[in-house]
C-alpha cells in the first residue's frame, strides 16, 4: 500500500493564494476584509493595509452595497442554500481611483473558524475579454456591412436588396392593401439602367465610367424618398424598392429620380462635364407575389423604355 501523504504546512496555501494569478478576497460574516492577494492589490489598487478591517462595501457598486450586508446575515441565519455562492457572476468592484472595474467572481461560504463565518471570493478581471469582445462584434459588423454594401457606389448591394424587399414585402402583407383598388398594391420595385454605358467606358475609360457610377448613386440617395430603397444589382443596374407606395406614385418618384441623374454631371479629367441618362422600369410587387416575379416585370417595363428611345420611366402593365 501507498504510504499516506503528510500534512501540507498551512504556509504552502497561503503561498499558492498570494501568488495566484486571480485575485482572492477573503472576508468575515460582519463584511470586513480579512485577506487580500496580491493580485487583488493590482486589482482594486489597494495595498492590503488599506483594506484590512476595512468594510467590503467600498469595492461594491452603490446599489449593492446598500443591500450586500443584509443579504449576508440573511443568508448566515437562514438555513436555506444560497443562490449566488458557488456561482460565476459578473458585476464589477471600485478600484482606488473610482473607476468601476468589471470582474467575474465565485464567492464561497468557507465556514467557521474560532465561531466567526468567513466567505472567500475569487476574481477575474474581464475588461481584456470585453475590449476583445467589442473588437470583435465591431469587426463583424463592418464585415456584414460590407457583404451587403456595393464598394464602388457605397450603396446596398443586390443582396442587401433582396433582403430589404423581403421585409418590406412582409410589412405591406401586415398593412394590407384592401384601400387601394385594381392591381395598386403599398409596395413597388423598379429596375433602372444607364443608357449607353459601354459607349461611356469605351470612349472614356472604366475610371470614368466607375465616376459615372458614383455620381448616380449619389443622386439615386438624394432624388429618392427617405423611405426608398435604391441598390446596385451590377454593372450598370440599380435597383429600386418603394415601400407602402402604389405603382402610380411609384412612377412619381422614379421620374423624379431620372430627371435628376439627366441634369447631373459627371466632371471629366480635361474639366468638360458628362451627362448620363437612365431609363426605369417600374412594376407592382402584389401581395402574395414572389420578388423575382414583380422583378421581371420591372425589367420587361424597362425593355420597353429603352426600346421607346430611353430615357424615360415606364410602368409595368
Amino acid at each position: 500500500m501507498t504510504d499516506a501523504l503528510p500534512a501540507l504546512p498551512q504556509v504552502l496555501y497561503s503561498r499558492l493564494l498570494e501568488d495566484a494569478l486571480d485575485a482572492v478576497l477573503i472576508i468575515d460574516e460582519q463584511c470586513r476584509i480579512c485577506y487580500i492577494n496580491g493580485a487583488m492589490q493590482a486589482l482594486s489598487g489597494y495595498a492590503s493595509g488599506e483594506l484590512l478591517g476595512q468594510p467590503l462595501n467600498g469595492l461594491l457598486p452603490d446599489a449593492l452595497a446598500a443591500q450586500h450586508d443584509g443579504m449576508v446575515l440573511a443568508y448566515i441565519r437562514s438555513s436555506r442554500t444560497s443562490k449566488v455562492l458557488g456561482k460565476i457572476r459578473e458585476f464589477a468592484i471600485r478600484h482606488r481611483d473610482a473607476r468601476m472595474i468589471p470582474i467575474e467572481m465565485k464567492a464561497m461560504d468557507l465556514g467557521a473558524v474560532d465561531g466567526v463565518r468567513y466567505f472567500g471570493a475569487f476574481l477575474i478581471d474581464v475588461r481584456e475579454r470585453r475590449e476583445l469582445a467589442a473588437k470583435n462584434a465591431s469587426l463583424l459588423a463592418q464585415l456584414e456591412q460590407q457583404a451587403l454594401c456595393d464598394t464602388l457606389t457605397c450603396l446596398p448591394n443586390r443582396r442587401a436588396y433582396e433582403a430589404q424587399a423581403g421585409q418590406a414585402m412582409a410589412r405591406a402583407m401586415r398593412i394590407g392593401s384592401g384601400s387601394h383598388s385594381g392591381s395598386d398594391s403599398l409596395l413597388a420595385v423598379g429596375v433602372a439602367d444607364l443608357d449607353h454605358f459601354k459607349t461611356i467606358n469605351d470612349r472614356h475609360g472604366h475610371a470614368v465610367g466607375d465616376a459615372v457610377l458614383r455620381t448616380v448613386a449619389q443622386v439615386l440617395r438624394q432624388a429618392g424618398r427617405v423611405t426608398d430603397i435604391c441598390a446596385r444589382l451590377g454593372g450598370e443596374e440599380f435597383g429600386l424598392l418603394f415601400p407602402e407606395t402604389t405603382l402610380a406614385q411609384a412612377v412619381k418618384v422614379a421620374e423624379r429620380i431620372r430627371a435628376a441623374v439627366a441634369c447631373a454631371p459627371t466632371m471629366l479629367p480635361d474639366g468638360t462635364a458628362l451627362h448620363v441618362t437612365m431609363s426605369i422600369g417600374v412594376a407592382n410587387l402584389a401581395c402574395g407575389a414572389t420578388l423575382d416575379a414583380a422583378m421581371s416585370d420591372a425589367d420587361r417595363a424597362l425593355y420597353q423604355a429603352k426600346h421607346q428611345g430611353r430615357n424615360q420611366v415606364v410602368a409595368a402593365a
